[in-house]
């Protein structure tokens, strides 16, 4: 089966819209140039995101082409502010105002900001994983679900079956090679979710139930051929990766194939 990229997202802001990107580079902190640089800090250098706070859900960004300027507005509001990424200072008094305490936009180009610093690389999704999901929230389409897992690199395939990519990672203990066009990744364990996927991506507003209804789907769902010991339980979605320090410069591309890493791609 040939199994190619077909979607890459960049987060430039943690927490906050994703940017839809033809082709992305690998940094020397090994992950997507662009990706989760900058996060909204509290006074005490804590980062604001969807587990803490849910107003953050209602918050839309649009970037300029450099990724440099960022026009941040409220759903549904007219108002918006817009400022640079390297001088924040309208944007952080903006944001001030709308959580009500005071938070100031922090970039790190050299580490980001990652959920997981030993599975810090992109997260990997299957298109066919999307559907199945979809499938199992009635009122959610596939948009829909892509925005609440926020995964980075979305693979599809001819017949490519729901949850693919969990043959991307092995037993506990062990990280499993394999590449994407000339890059390699090394695959970690399937992504332990959060409370943020069972919120609606534009009005925070929950799904009751959603967390249980995912797990035992999940767990009915789980292919015969995963390694189900990294499973302690089903709340679990997409793959963590990370990339070595010999990769930084390389450029992943939709369209690269996926298959076992090979200088000779």
């Amino acid at each position: 089966m040939r199994v190619t990229l077909e979607r890459i997202l960049v987060f430039p802001i943690k927490s906050l819209d994703g940017v839809e990107v033809r082709t992305g580079t690998i940094t020397a902190g090994g992950f997507l140039e662009h990706d989760r640089v900058h996060a909204i800090l509290d006074a005490d250098g804590k980062i604001v995101n969807g587990k803490r706070d849910a107003r953050i859900h209602r918050l839309r960004c649009r970037f300029d082409p450099t990724f440099r300027e960022v026009t941040i507005a409220e759903q549904g509001s007219a108002a918006a502010v817009q400022g640079g990424l390297g001088e924040p200072e309208r944007l952080n008094a903006w944001l001030t105002g709308y959580f009500g305490f005071p938070v100031a936009l922090h970039g790190d180009p050299e580490r980001g900001y990652p959920d997981d610093r030993e599975a810090f690389g992109p997260t990997i999704v299957g298109r066919s994983s999307l559907d199945e999901v979809a499938r199992w929230f009635p009122n959610l389409g596939i948009d829909a679900v892509r925005r609440r897992f926020r995964s980075n690199l979305e693979l599809d395939g001819e017949d490519m079956p729901a949850f693919w990519e969990d043959r991307l990672f092995g037993e506990a203990g062990t990280l499993k090679p394999f590449g994407i066009g000339n890059v390699r990744f090394l695959g970690h364990n399937p992504c332990q979710r959060c409370v943020v996927p069972t919120r609606d991506p534009d009005t925070a507003a929950g799904i009751p139930g959603f967390q249980n209804v995912f797990m035992e789907r999940r767990r009915q769902t789980l292919p015969a051929w995963v390694e189900s010991s990294r499973f302690n339980h089903y709340y679990r979605f997409a793959v963590n990766t990370s990339i070595p320090p010999t990769e930084a410069g390389k450029q992943l591309r939709v369209g690269d194939e996926v298959g076992p890493y090979s200088e000779s791609w």
